[in-house]
């Protein structure tokens, strides 16, 4: 038998495990969801300027832009900015006729980020009282436009961004991306971006639409332009100047493969988990949550059985069921493979490196690297 305050402390552990384990799915369960049907007719139909960064994106370019020719909207415009693209970004979108405006952007200048840059030139060759910031390898429902500006509308927004339905192929996105959504989820707290009154914000940059008055007076991407993570600093931007920001999930209106491989996987998530801000501390305090929450929980069952402790067998058990079924329902809910969530072990043994790396990486002082461009770090 263990000691009395070793059973306490893993009582009292697995407690906050077994609550913690809830947060995502209230949080899921309070996202606001824009759907394609029973979109209002529009009193009014502002200019919406669509802008896409792109560099390399040769594979997803095409058809993303025969998507957005293919909007019910009435009045909008399509800016694609390449960013020195290696590959046929430029001659796929052309492709597509005069519908579309190619912009070959200027050479980045010294503190800029690549999409922040892209971004600001296609906003300076917009003519649209509102701005539609999205990415290439999104894919959009033909009322897409119009529900988000019909949405954006009745909001009074000034800020609005959805969520797309991510499209997970391989074993590795299958694993990975619903316990990322989980932590985007609890680490933004994203339902409370709704609340006027709060201070939480975030926003996804893969599409985002803003008013153009609105997006000129918080000083647009150049008041952002070294930050990796711009969709959060644009609405951080946003909410300090105590305009209305909204965030609502639409898998039927959107759609995204957001990685083709591990290796960008890896890459991708080490840009959004580090940024250029790095912090030891909160890289620490992350690894540290990760472990204890998700991985220390699991020896709990064991430790039991390798110590006849019947208490301890019982809520090691207990939490088995919690830890697992959450997973396996998360994964199911974002439509995702809901076998995947029994391997969330392994998800999380993947944050771990992530993370761990992150740390290495910062203490080291190497710079981010994301689309063939080096960023050199700050803090």
């Amino acid at each position: 038998m263990l000691p009395e305050w070793i059973v306490a402390v893993a009582l009292a552990g697995a407690l906050v495990v077994v609550l913690f384990q809830g947060i995502p799915l209230y949080l899921a369960a309070q996202m606001p969801r824009l759907e394609p049907a029973g979109v209002p007719e529009l009193a009014r139909t502002p200019r919406v300027t669509v802008i896409i960064a792109a560099r390399d994106e040769e594979l997803d370019i095409g058809s993303c832009l025969d998507d957005l020719l293919a909007q019910t909207y009435p009045e909008f415009e399509i800016i694609v900015v390449d960013g020195a693209s290696s590959d046929r970004t430029v001659e796929v979108a052309r492709q597509r006729g005069s519908r579309v405006r190619v912009i070959e952007e200027p050479p980045l200048p010294s503190g800029w980020v690549g999409k922040n840059w892209g971004c600001a030139v296609g906003a300076r060759a917009a003519t649209g009282e509102f701005l539609l910031f999205t990415d290439a390898d999104v894919r959009y429902h033909p009322e897409a436009i119009r529900a988000t500006v019909a949405w954006a509308l009745r909001e009074k927004a000034d800020l609005a961004t959805l969520a797309p339905r991510v499209v997970m192929i391989g074993f590795w996105e299958k694993l990975i991306l619903p316990f990322y959504t989980q932590v985007v989820l609890t680490y933004f707290r994203a339902p409370r971006v709704n609340h006027d009154g709060s201070r939480t914000a975030m926003a996804n940059g893969q599409y985002l639409l803003v008013s153009r008055s609105a997006y000129d007076a918080v000083g647009g991407h150049e008041k952002i332009r070294g930050a990796i993570l711009e969709d959060v600093r644009l609405a951080q931007e946003f909410r300090a100047r105590r305009l209305r920001l909204r965030v609502a999930w639409a898998p039927e209106l959107l759609s995204t493969r957001m990685y083709r491989d591990r290796h960008e996987m890896f890459e991708g998530l080490l840009k959004n988990v580090h940024g250029t801000r790095f912090s030891a501390a909160r890289q620490l305090a992350f690894l540290a949550g990760l472990i204890g929450l998700f991985w220390l929980p699991l020896v709990i069952l064991p430790l039991g059985i390798a110590s006849s402790t019947p208490l301890l067998i019982g809520v090691g058990a207990v939490l088995y069921l919690v830890l697992f079924a959450k997973h396996v329902a998360f994964a199911a809910a974002i439509r995702g493979s809901a076998v995947y969530g029994l391997l969330f072990p392994l998800a999380v043994g993947f944050y771990v490196v992530l993370v761990g790396a992150s740390l290495v990486r910062g203490v080291a002082h190497r710079p981010l690297l994301w689309k063939g461009r080096a960023y050199p770090r700050d803090g």
